[in-house]
């Protein structure tokens, strides 16, 4: 048999028909229309939120997230306490030369030297964001600053 636009068909069980209700009571489905007895749950919109109050006390239980949490990642912070340990006199400090050291994460985007502890060799920082007491301390040690 080909497949022609006159024998298309969807594959069986493919469809879902919506259930056909208050038709008549020799439809099984007649007088009320499967909805049962009167009342609140016989109304259309009716008893809507009333499933969830068995889960009442879990609802009241879950801790309420309060805060914000920006979407952008924040620079990893290098202390100058770091540099010392991990790099040795006139070498250069960049994002891939911390990240191989494993001094920021793998996945850090970007690293921002901070002025904890001193810094007693001269280093090239080149591409990262430096604080201000971190840039004297550098300076101050014989290092340079590049952009």
């Amino acid at each position: 048999m080909t497949l022609t636009m006159h024998n298309l068909r969807p594959a069986k069980g493919a469809k879902r028909y919506p259930k056909a209700v208050g038709r008549g009571n020799a439809s099984g489905k007649g007088t009320t229309a499967g909805r049962g007895g009167k009342g609140q749950t016989a109304r259309t919109g009716g008893r809507a939120k009333l499933k969830y109050i068995g889960m009442r006390h879990i609802i009241l239980s879950t801790p309420k997230l309060r805060g914000f949490q920006s979407m952008y990642k924040k620079d990893a912070a290098v202390t100058l306490d770091m540099i010392n340990e991990a790099f040795s006199a006139n070498q250069k400090v960049d994002l891939a030369s911390l990240k191989a050291k494993k001094v920021v994460p793998g996945t850090a985007v970007g690293a921002k030297i901070v002025a904890t502890g001193s810094l007693k060799k001269r280093v090239v920082v080149s591409g990262l964001a430096v604080s201000a007491g971190a840039k004297e301390k550098i300076l101050a040690a014989g290092g340079e600053i590049r952009a």
